[in-house]
């Protein structure tokens, strides 16, 4: 490469020449790159000072294809697992509310391939061998899987405002019992592990009948490893069995799921029946509603979180790469260079723990940051050490460089970015239905009951209100704050929220409060015991009917 300015220097061995243009322009060098966009400036970061540390240490043959102008341009991606039946492709149908093409539904194992539901001008499907020759889709190094796999892989394509803004991955069911020794002709953990490290969500469906996870599915989710931060868990059909089995089976399935995700956190699961047909047993609708609306909020945020999600698995990317640099450089530099090679391979693959143990002190290195030592030391049996290269110091200061300077001016790129776009929210399909209107969340409960009726709501408990009211000597109609609050701590609530009720109640802000807005006080104390959240402002059918007037 240039150096910056694009100049050579042809002193001839004369290193003084050199240094002095360096003095000069070196400063140029250091100067900070300037990026239109926070894809563009991912794109040229990777390309210009971490895919040379890739290729360098060939990175690609052990871990991840390189990346491509598509991984960083791509629309979010969803990806839906389960076992088979577990309702994935009805989860797509349910939030789509579309079909889509080459869609299969059943109690049997229908959907047998990799379907990429996207937005297309016009309904269609597109094979999986033309897909990875398609440079505008993010698929292309899936060509590694073979046939086999491709054969099992096609794009749904449709017009739908929900695919406007992600895109979904619907996989194969995956099999228990004996279904499981049938092989499929391709590596399913290792394309599953792929689309993990490029998808922003993953989502693992489980029926609420069929909690066991078979071997393939365990072996599934532990290829996801390192990507527990997209994972959410979908516990579906829920509306056919009662709340006390409700009770057991999540206790069971958050028993069954700690033993394969080691995380310190729990798993956020999501309890509901995803899709558009009447509760079988709705006495935990209210439940289901809930759930519904924190998944579809965590879908709605992905559009906006894109850039940051890419930004934090380049940084992933890196921290691996630059660990595999150090592995492979220390196994070239134990090699013999005439006699014995084979027999110094073998032991060191048999010693690669010591080696990490090594890398990890000398170059104080966390041991999360390590790839798996077992896929390592199976990568490393056909690999032919005398091709490895030693260490390069350069490049892995190019990499340090990008994490330490050129992400941190990212970061400030990605709030940028999000202030100046329109808020960014998936639309459309199931996110539509519930937005607004009387079926939306909460709408008429808590703080919100008594929207839609011409009657003050508070009306109807206020001569039980006033009882109290007159018990606390009111001068000139109204009472102290002091006399207020020895009844209103009777709640219980703490200060901070009684502050907050206090300033919402007290509408026309002269410190004391009548009989209606004492009223509204205990109305407002009576929400939030019912475990309701209060609103930051005072809604306007909870004004009372006096105050309106004066407005």
């Amino acid at each position: 490469r240039l150096a910056a300015g694009g100049f050579v220097s042809a002193s001839g061995g004369r290193p003084g020449a050199m240094f002095s243009w360096m003095g000069k322009d070196g400063r140029r060098k250091k100067e900070p790159e300037l990026f239109q966009t926070v894809s563009e400036g991912l794109r040229r970061l990777y390309a210009q000072k971490l895919l040379p540390l890739e290729e360098t240490y060939r990175f690609h043959d052990f871990h991840s294809p390189a990346l491509e102008e598509a991984d960083f341009d791509n629309k979010p991606m969803v990806l839906l697992v389960g076992q088979y039946s577990t309702g994935k492709t009805t989860f797509i149908r349910h939030l789509i509310e579309h079909d889509f093409p080459g869609m299969r539904i059943g109690p049997e194992p229908t959907t047998d391939s990799f379907i990429a539901v996207m937005h297309g001008d016009q309904d269609g499907v597109v094979p999986g061998n033309a897909l990875v020759v398609d440079p505008k889709k993010p698929f292309r190094k899936l060509n590694a899987f073979g046939n086999a796999f491709l054969n099992r892989f096609n794009c749904a394509q449709l017009p739908n405002p929900v695919l406007e803004s992600i895109s979904i991955i619907d996989t194969p069911g995956i099999l228990s019992g004996e279904k499981q020794r049938i092989s499929r002709g391709y590596d399913f953990a290792a394309v599953l592990e792929w689309f993990a490290e490029r998808v922003d969500r993953i989502i693992l469906l489980f029926d609420a009948h069929k909690l066991d996870i078979s071997d393939e599915f365990s072996e599934v989710i532990k290829a996801m490893k390192n990507h527990e931060d997209k994972i959410r868990v979908v516990l579906n059909k829920a509306d056919q069995i009662h709340t006390q089995q409700l009770m057991r089976v999540y206790g069971a399935l958050m028993w069954s799921l700690g033993k394969i995700i080691n995380t310190p956190e729990v798993i956020r699961v999501y309890i509901g029946s995803f899709w558009s047909q009447p509760l079988l047993i709705a006495e935990n609708r209210k439940l289901f509603e809930a759930e519904e609306q924190d998944l579809f909020k965590d879908i709605q945020t992905l559009p906006r979180n894109a850039a940051l999600r890419k930004l934090n698995d380049l940084i992933k990317r890196a921290r691996l790469a630059k660990v595999h640099a150090y592995i492979i450089s220390s196994l070239k530099k134990e090699m013999p260079t005439v006699f014995g090679k084979e027999n110094k391979k073998k032991e060191l693959i048999n010693s690669l723990g010591d080696i990490y143990q090594k890398i990890e002190k000398e170059h104080q290195i966390s041991p999360g940051d390590f790839p798996s030592l077992k896929k390592m030391q199976d990568h490393l049996q056909t690999m032919d050490f005398t091709k490895f290269q030693s260490l390069k110091p350069k490049l892995l200061d190019m990499v340090d460089d990008m994490l330490a300077n050129d992400i941190a001016r990212l970061m400030t790129m990605v709030r940028q970015e999000e202030a100046q776009m329109p808020k960014q929210i998936v639309h459309g399909g199931a996110f539509e239905g519930t937005m607004n209107g009387p079926f939306g969340a909460g709408y008429g409960e808590g703080a919100g009951e008594g929207i839609d009726e011409v009657e003050w709501v508070v009306g109807k408990d206020k001569p039980m209100y006033d009882e109290i009211f007159y018990t606390l000597s009111p001068v000139n109609g109204k009472v102290t704050g002091a006399s207020a609050k020895k009844e209103m701590v009777k709640s219980k609530l703490p200060n901070t929220v009684l502050g907050k009720i206090w300033k919402l109640a007290d509408v026309d802000k002269d410190g004391m409060l009548d009989d209606d807005e004492f009223a509204l006080a205990n109305h407002l104390i009576k929400v939030k015991l019912e475990g309701h959240e209060l609103p930051n402002e005072l809604p306007d059918h909870l004004i009372p009917p006096s105050k309106r007037r004066q407005e």
